[in-house]
Order: structure tokens, then C-alpha cells, then sequence
């Protein structure tokens, strides 16, 4: 091979999607390549549908206009100009590319090479595709690989539960109870109505009994246990549908502090799922974390198991575990720690004067939550509160916010927390905020509506946050005012993406020449799923949720919301993949990634994901204007 060969071999195969041939196809592939110079000011069209050119640039530049003229963007030194082998470009070419530097590329005929890459789809894959469908592509391997690994998040409960269901009627004695219980190998039985035992409905449900409410309730106190099972059995018990997923049956469990949960099936009662049977079931040892925590008698125990958290998102993304899977399970063991430490602080101050709702913001309230995040949390109180009550809700916020803080969970930079009196109010008041926050945008007001808007309710009485929310979404939905400020703000952080030489770096401190993957490419898709659900009066706060009950939306159509959920996805799995590599290294986690320490596919992957971005942005903008 003589020098000029070798020196275009090697140009050639550091570009994705040729740098995944073998060396002999790669050979081959060189051959049939046209060495060309280009003016500046000259057109490359593809008027022969019939014969499409895929342009390499060596050097100078390239830039490409849309059909209306716009500029769309540039391809400079060691770019692929594919735009006219894409599939969907064939036949009604999109754009014209016009040299803007004198340039020397390589031209390779896409049909012949196409011959050439027979046993290389994935090379034609990329070439035909365009960023958006290269992103879907990445994003289903994704979800395969987190399939394959799969635990809570993608396993049925209809995969582990018990069938047929246990019940009794409620004028059995406690003694028929544990008799039942032992017979059948359960630990609890459903209470229904005697005519209804055969075939159980959910209407039919009046309660359930456990073997720790014979324990707690009749043996400990000296109940009779001749006894009715009415009289120790729990009312107003929870169910799931067979549909839901392990996960949910977590996060059901958890929040309300049981261990049984009959499942339902087309609203009759089915079978029983329990917390035995998620640890049995959860390989990664998330659902093992929450028992612990809930069994812990003080703070210190909580400390101990806190620390084995980064170890757990680690073992999770070795798995393979998708970043929707790993928000989730780390989100559910923060929701762990906090309920514990209420408890705690409900034991040491007595019960609430008024009925409350412990609130979490940001992160943890969209289930998007990695290791020891900072805090984001508040307080609603029932508009029944007397002035004196708050020394107690500002004990339980000093109680638990310092509980968490010792758990890792950093108190919040911008003091977003229960213990700030601010967000310790009663409910009128947070229906203030929300409406000055609407009718009045200010610069704080929005600041506040990327926390504010995002909440979910941990403890307490779920109506308070919901009253709030429901009559929010009714001034969101009619307000384009605040839309338009929300997206005004929103654009403000635009993914690092220039025309030229790929992406642009940070240039200064710590984190020099690297992507800011949180702020400049995770965080505008959550604030345009934000955007999109309060525009629509959507009450979901987690993003991959937001986009996809959006989606075909006035503000959102189909197709964008597939993309957005491609490029958040991936953004996020590389944001974890980049963390993990820290943990292993016992490094502090960040989100600023070394572009050159992935690699060049993934480099091309993110240019996808980034552009997809950019996309969505600007027709926001423009919609705005």
C-alpha cells in the first residue's frame, strides 16, 4: 500500500461508521472512493435520485440549507455528508449543500457501496439514517439490553404473584383465621363479603388480615380468639392491577408502609403480591435497601445503609439497568429514608397538630433521581393550622432535612427546603404562589416553576397537593403568557453543539474541554417536557411520562415525542455509564463528560441526541414569537 493509500485508509477509518469495518472491507471501501476539490461557492445536489453520493470532508467546509432556505448546518474536517443517501431524502432531496470553503473531499457512490457493506448493515444503517432515526435505533437496543437485565421496572406483577387468592369472611374467628393461614402456607387473607368468596370482586373486599395483626392485635393484647376477624382486620386496604409492574408495587408498598397487596384483574380481586416476593424477585437488591431502611431504629443505622447506595447505582448500571430503571429504584430508597426519618420525628414530637403533606421537588418528585442528590422538599398544611403549629412542622423540617443531610442527601444550594418557612405554608398559600407565579413571570417566579412544578407527594395527606395542582394546571393550560416566559427561560440552556468542530466544550476551571451532559442536554428535554404537560393540563411530573401522555398533543406531535425520548434516554444512559466509571474509581459523580473518552460512534450519537434538541428549541422559539 503505498503512502498517499495508507494515509486516506487511516482518515477513513476513524470515522463512525466506518471505523466498524474490518480491515479488508475497509480496504475495498477506499478503492472505489473519488478524490475531489471543491471551490467555494460550488453545489453538491443529488438531481440523480437514481445515484446518491456520500461526501467525506477532508478539509474546508461545507454548509447545508433546508428546503425553505434555512441554514441547517455545516460539515467541516473529517464529517460525513450523507444527507443525500438518507432514505427519506432519496427521492425528494431536502436541502442544497453549497461549499463555503475551498474543500477536498473523498465522493463515494452509495449504491456501490451499499454492494460493498452487505455484511455490515449497521454501517448502512448509519449512513441511511437520520439523526432522529439513528437515535431511535440507539434507544431500542437500549431498552433491549435493559430487558435482558430487567427487574422491577420491567417485570409484571402478573409474572410473581400469588394465585388463587386466600380469603375469609369477616364473622370467621381469629382462630379460623391462623388455621386458614397455616393450611394455605400465607401470611395474610383477604376479607370479603360470604356471597362473594367464589368469585371475589374488588367491591367485594371489605379489609385484610395478616399474621402480624393476630400477633400485634389479639395475642399481644389478650384478644379472645373466638373473636371475629372484623374486629382486627385492616380496613380500607390498597390493591394493584395485574398490569403494573414490580415496581409499582414497590412504590405502592413503601409509600403506605404494608407488605401485602392484593393484585386485581379486570377489577376482580386475582391474587396477592408481597414484599417476600419482590426481594425474591428484585435482583439488585433495591427492594432489601427499603426493608432495612423501614426496620432502622435511628438515624445512625440509616447513615450505615445510605452508604451502600452509590454501590447500588453502580451494580445497576453494570447490569445493564436503562436510566429510567435506576431513577426509579434510587428515587424509591430516598422516598425510604424520608418516611423513616418522619416517623421518627413523629414519634419524638407527637402527632401532627393538622394534617400535612411532606412534598419532594426536582429529581426525586420526577423519579429521576441518581445517588445522594441534594434535597429539593416543602411543606403544604392544612389551611386548618393555628400560627403556634408551626413549631412543630419546623421541628419535623429541621428533623428530617438534617436526618437526610446526614444521609448524604447535601442540604439544597438555593435553600429549596422544608425548613426554609417559605415552603412551610398552609395550602391557601401555595395556591397563591402558584397563581402569582403564573400571572406574574418574573425571573424568580420561573426559577421557582422549574422546582415548584415538579412535585410529588411523599407522606401525608395526598388531597393537599392535589387541590394545588389540579387548579395550577387549569391557569397553565389557558395562560400563553406564562408559556411563553416558561419557554423564553427554557432556551436559555442550549445543548453544546456548534457548526463547527462538533461540540462546544466548557473552555475554563475544573471541568475544561468537556460536555456539561445535565444542564446542556438532560435538563432542556425535562424543561420542554415541562412546558409541554402544563401547556396540555397534564399531571404527570416524570419526564419520559410527560413527553409520551404529550405526545400527538397540540404542543407536542408524535414523532418529536419518540425523539425527545430517544435523546433524553440516551443522554441519560451515557450521564450514568460516565458516573459509574467515577464510582469505580471512587471519584465524586458529576455530569461533565471528556468527548474524547467515548467513543467515536457514541461522539456521533450524542451529535444525534444534541440535534434532536436543537430541533425541538428552535420551533419552540419560533412558535414562541
Amino acid at each position: 500500500m503505498d503512502d498517499e493509500l495508507a494515509e486516506i485508509t487511516a482518515f477513513v477509518a476513524s470515522i463512525p461508521p466506518f471505523d466498524l469495518l474490518s480491515e479488508p472491507l475497509l480496504g475495498k471501501v477506499v478503492r472505489e472512493i473519488d478524490i475531489c476539490y471543491l471551490r467555494a461557492g460550488e453545489h453538491l445536489s443529488s438531481a440523480d435520485t437514481e445515484n446518491p453520493q456520500l461526501y467525506l470532508v477532508r478539509k474546508g467546509a461545507l454548509r447545508y440549507l433546508a428546503a425553505n432556505e434555512e441554514l441547517t448546518g455545516k460539515y467541516c474536517d473529517g464529517d460525513v455528508c450523507s444527507i443525500f443517501c438518507q432514505k427519506e431524502n432519496i427521492t425528494t432531496p431536502p436541502c442544497t449543500v453549497i461549499v463555503d470553503e475551498d474543500a477536498l473531499v473523498y465522493r463515494l457512490d452509495f449504491i456501490a457501496l451499499k454492494a460493498l457493506l452487505i455484511d455490515a448493515p449497521e454501517a448502512i444503517e448509519f449512513l441511511e439514517n437520520s439523526s432522529e432515526q439513528r437515535l431511535q435505533s440507539k434507544k431500542k437496543k437500549l431498552s433491549e439490553d435493559a430487558i435482558v437485565s430487567s427487574s422491577t421496572s420491567h417485570t409484571s406483577v402478573a409474572d410473581f404473584y400469588h394465585y388463587p387468592l386466600a380469603t375469609i369472611s369477616p364473622s370467621a374467628s381469629i382462630q379460623d383465621a391462623a388455621i386458614k393461614m397455616t393450611d394455605k402456607e400465607v401470611s395474610c387473607l383477604v376479607v370479603v363479603d360470604e356471597m362473594s368468596q367464589f368469585e371475589p370482586s374488588s367491591d367485594a373486599q371489605l379489609g385484610i388480615i395478616t399474621d402480624k395483626d393476630i400477633r400485634r392485635r389479639c395475642v399481644a393484647v389478650g384478644l379472645p380468639i373466638s373473636n371475629q376477624v372484623s374486629d382486627i382486620m385492616t380496613l380500607d386496604v390498597a390493591t394493584i392491577d395485574i398490569k403494573c409492574s414490580a415496581y409499582d408495587a414497590l412504590i405502592a408498598m413503601t409509600s403506605k408502609h404494608i407488605h401485602h397487596l392484593p393484585v386485581t384483574k379486570f377489577g376482580k380481586l386475582e391474587g396477592m403480591v408481597s414484599t417476600t416476593d419482590l426481594i425474591n424477585n428484585e435482583e439488585h437488591n433495591a427492594v432489601n435497601m427499603t426493608s432495612i431502611i423501614h426496620k432502622a431504629s435511628s438515624i445512625s443505622e440509616l447513615v450505615r445503609v445510605s452508604k451502600l447506595l452509590k454501590k447500588l447505582q453502580l451494580k445497576l448500571t453494570k447490569l445493564g439497568a436503562n436510566a429510567d430503571h435506576i431513577g426509579k429504584s434510587i428515587s424509591a430508597i430516598t422516598m425510604a429514608f424520608t418516611l423513616r426519618l418522619i416517623e421518627m420525628a413523629e414519634q419524638k414530637l407527637g402527632p401532627a397538630p393538622v394534617p400535612y403533606a411532606w412534598l419532594a421537588a426536582g429529581s426525586q418528585a420526577r423519579q429521576e433521581q441518581l445517588a445522594h442528590s441534594d434535597q429539593d422538599n416543602a411543606l403544604i398544611i392544612c389551611d386548618t393550622m393555628k400560627p403556634e403549629d408551626d413549631h412543630w412542622f419546623e421541628e419535623l423540617a429541621t428533623f428530617v432535612s438534617d436526618g437526610l443531610a446526614e444521609c448524604g442527601f447535601i442540604y439544597c444550594p438555593g435553600d429549596i427546603m422544608a425548613t426554609n418557612k417559605k415552603w412551610r405554608k398552609p395550602q391557601k398559600k401555595w395556591h397563591q404562589y402558584f397563581d402569582l407565579w403564573v400571572d406574574k413571570p418574573t425571573a424568580k417566579a420561573l426559577l421557582n416553576s422549574s422546582v415548584f412544578f415538579d412535585l410529588s407527594t411523599i407522606y401525608g395527606d395526598v388531597s393537599l397537593l392535589e387541590n394545588v395542582r389540579q387548579k395550577m394546571l387549569a391557569k397553565t393550560q389557558s395562560s400563553t403568557l406564562f408559556i411563553a416566559h416558561m419557554s423564553a427561560n427554557a432556551l436559555r440552556s442550549r445543548p453544546p453543539l456548534g457548526f463547527f468542530r462538533d461540540f462546544v466544550l466548557i473552555q475554563d476551571g475544573k471541568h475544561n474541554a468537556t460536555l456539561d451532559l445535565k444542564h446542556n442536554g438532560i435538563a432542556p428535554i425535562v424543561d420542554l417536557a415541562r412546558i409541554y404537560a402544563l401547556s396540555e393540563g397534564i399531571a404527570a411530573v416524570n419526564t419520559v411520562e410527560r413527553l409520551t401522555q404529550c405526545s400527538g398533543t397540540q404542543s407536542l406531535t408524535k414523532a418529536s415525542a419518540e425523539n425527545l425520548i430517544a435523546a433524553y434516554e440516551f443522554l441519560t444512559s451515557v450521564r450514568l455509564e460516565h458516573q459509574g466509571n467515577q464510582l469505580r474509581e471512587g471519584q465524586s459523580v458529576d455530569s461533565y463528560i471528556d468527548p474524547k473518552a467515548i467513543s467515536k460512534l457514541e461522539r456521533e450519537h450524542l451529535k444525534d441526541a444534541f440535534k434532536v434538541i436543537k430541533a425541538m428549541q428552535d420551533y419552540r422559539q419560533s412558535a414562541v414569537i
